[in-house]
């Protein structure tokens, strides 16, 4: 079981389902029919297959399950993992109203990769292809830098310095 600042450890979680993070003695809010619920997020891409690799070789991610990517089914939709925390990569389908940040011109989610090395990590995602949006920093209680992937998306790249969530609850100085 892997501890962010101290603070967070993996609560169960269903077969199927990835485990996630939760501060340490923080409640439990149950679904109403009180099973474990996971918010796992699924990136809209062009070109699915070379998201997949991308983010093989920029975030160490592993193929755990996929949906097409063949000559006779281009579109992909696959399931990667990276450490604990997993995600889905699907190709754009307008047709479900499902686009691309290269599509709409941006995107409106960041995501953050939580990560005991992030200039480590900045620097194997820019080797892959990533572009740096905002170098490495301590700020707000984070160690945190953000790219920008080849598909449009953002991702904030940092560990917490503290332990965290905060206990108060609120904002803290750099």
């Amino acid at each position: 079981m892997r501890r962010l600042g101290g603070a967070f450890s993996q609560r169960p979680h269903s077969p199927g389902s990835s485990p996630a993070r939760v501060r340490k003695n923080a409640p439990m809010v149950p679904a109403a029919d009180s099973q474990a619920v996971d918010i796992v997020p699924q990136l809209s891409v062009r070109r699915g297959l070379e998201a997949v690799a991308f983010y093989q070789a920029a975030l160490g991610a592993v193929e755990v399950y996929r949906v097409g990517g063949t000559e006779e089914n281009r579109a992909v939709v696959a399931q990667l993992t990276v450490g604990d925390a997993s995600f889905w990569v699907a190709d754009e389908s307008p047709a479900h109203e499902n686009f691309s940040p290269e599509s709409v011109g941006g995107g409106t989610v960041r995501m953050l990769l939580i990560v005991d090395d992030p200039e480590a990590a900045v620097e194997r995602a820019k080797a892959a292809g990533a572009s740096e949006v905002h170098p490495v920093v301590d700020e707000h209680g984070w160690r945190l830098g953000r790219i920008k992937d080849p598909f449009g998306h953002h991702w904030e790249v940092g560990k917490p310095l503290i332990d965290w969530p905060p206990p108060s609850g609120g904002p803290h100085a750099s």
